[in-house]
């Protein structure tokens, strides 16, 4: 596991959408915007720097994790919308029931400031260990 950069640590534990990019059957790239965090502190046990998604097991992305757990996040800052990140990495871990829910409430709350609202459907929260990790920004800066 590598620590990720500082800057890919901040954009992503902020309120910034994150793209997770998988792999879908036939090879093909797929990407779906989520909500995403970093574990900051030791918290349920996990190791830090590690990022955590929100997705549900009726997504076409959870298909995709449990045949092949390799992933890339990306995402940009919603206040400087040139500096971008990415994460290359795998899913080492899959929550579900009542402690994704758990994070998932976090995980809400840092988006919207309530607590996650669907509880109806089977939530996943992944694990992802980073390879790599960088940033940049899309155009110079000023």
């Amino acid at each position: 596991m590598r620590e990720l950069q500082p800057v890919v640590r901040d954009v992503l534990g902020r309120d910034n959408v994150a793209h997770l990019a998988t792999l879908a059957p036939d090879g093909a790239p797929r990407s779906a915007p989520l909500w995403a965090d970093v574990v900051l502190e030791d918290e349920h046990g996990m190791q830090l720097d590690r990022i955590l998604v929100l997705t549900r097991t009726d997504r076409p992305e959870a298909a995709d994790v449990a045949r092949d757990p390799r992933v890339a996040l990306s995402a940009s800052d919603r206040d400087d919308p040139h500096l971008v990140c990415e994460v290359r990495g795998r899913v080492v871990e899959l929550i579900v029931g009542d402690a994704a829910l758990v994070l998932a409430d976090r995980i809400a709350r840092k988006y919207t400031g309530r607590a996650f609202p669907d509880r109806a459907r089977e939530t996943i929260v992944y694990v992802i260990e980073a390879d790599a990790s960088h940033y940049g920004r899309l155009s110079p800066e000023e």
